[in-house]
């Protein structure tokens, strides 16, 4: 027992969304007054249908053709105009090929990287709303405390959140669900930190699978993702050894892009399902080193101060978009052809049962 305890804060310690999980009070997670937000509730992010499009590798050229919606970053806690993130704003695209969803998140960015220490890397993290009671303020809005929130004390509160720490991440690579954790039932990735969990309030976030209430074996992580960063000047792949990849305080963008199945196994209330022709709600954080400074849980900036709208398109829809006069023009050819075609069989077979037919000349010797 105590060797799986250990195992689980080696697990958690590393993975924060808004502040590190340990046991007692959190007193990061303050904020510096009553909580106001002036949100843009026309923000929505569409997901449209394009299967065989995307390969997963933190590169952007996939997305060049789709479009997305830019946000800037503000403070999460004080979502102030003038605490914007100041290097630029973050563009957020998605698309679905019928059975897995894909994330797309570019932010402008001097390179910054050091191994091993992910509050010194940027950091994202995508969160959605499971619980209809569930509040994008207070990550969930449960009232209760560490001591007692739990899945019936704050039922209704879920959220789902995917965050990746990248400071043991190789560039390109692909990290997120892999065999031994997901062996272990719980949504770590030992490799490299990027993790699936559920939460209820910024003091009550697990890893799924894990919980006040017990273990249960049943979770695994669903997410799939890499990184890169524009400023690489190669692109047959990196491995440990070529860390840091690049020169610190190179000008450029950095590129997170992430995949899941629409649908999960999940029987916990711990992930978000999407449907075709529906919305979900969700948000995105970042974190950055500013001034080379480590980051702290809170410290993050979001996409906005309440949730933003995914929606994601049927397929039907989009193929009624090309429009009808492309199908029509293939329907017209096809008859065309076939009426050539039995045009031409009919000529064929008439002169084959209709065409005089010849008596072969025989000499009078051989009669």
């Amino acid at each position: 027992m105590p060797r799986k305890l250990l195992l689980l804060l080696q697990l958690q310690l590393p993975i924060l969304f808004f502040i590190s999980v340990s046991i007692g009070p959190v007193n990061s997670h303050q904020e510096s007054g009553e909580w106001s937000c002036e949100s843009g509730s026309e923000i929505r992010v569409d997901a449209e249908f394009k299967p065989g499009l995307i390969s997963l590798d933190g590169h952007a050229e996939d997305w060049k053709d789709i479009d997305g919606f830019e946000f800037s970053l503000l403070p999460a806690l004080d979502p102030h105009p003038d605490h914007e993130y100041k290097a630029g704003k973050m563009t957020v695209k998605a698309l679905h090929d019928g059975h897995d969803v894909f994330f797309m998140l570019q932010v402008d960015g001097d390179y910054v990287y050091s191994k091993g220490n992910s509050k010194k890397c940027p950091s994202v993290s995508l969160m959605f709303q499971i619980g209809d009671s569930a509040t994008y303020h207070d990550m969930g809005g449960c009232s209760q405390g560490k001591g007692s929130c739990t899945n019936k004390t704050c039922k209704g509160h879920e959220v789902d959140i995917m965050h990746f720490s990248i400071g043991t991440a190789i560039p390109g690579r692909l990290y997120g669900g892999n065999l031994v954790d997901n062996s272990e039932g719980n949504g770590g990735d030992r490799f490299g930190h990027l993790v699936d969990l559920y939460a209820w309030n910024p003091h009550c976030r697990y890893l799924d699978g894990l919980g006040p209430s017990g273990n249960d074996t049943s979770a695994q992580n669903d997410w799939k993702g890499a990184w890169w960063h524009s400023s690489f000047d190669i692109n047959s792949g990196f491995v440990e050894e070529d860390s840091p990849y690049s020169t610190d305080g190179k000008q450029g963008t950095y590129y997170f892009e992430f995949s899941r199945p629409m649908r999960t196994v999940d029987r916990l209330q711990q992930d978000a399902q999407f449907m075709i022709g529906s919305s979900s709600k969700m948000s995105v954080a970042f974190w950055y080193p500013v001034d080379g400074q480590p980051w702290h849980g809170s410290g993050h900036y979001s996409v906005d101060c309440d949730w933003v709208s995914l929606d994601i398109s049927s397929g039907n829809s989009m193929l009624t978009s090309t429009g009808p006069s492309a199908s029509g023009n293939v329907s017209s050819a096809f008859a065309l052809l076939l009426s050539v075609v039995s045009l031409c069989v009919s000529i064929f077979v008439g002169y084959r049962l209709f065409r005089p037919k010849s008596i072969p000349f025989t000499p009078m010797e051989n009669l």
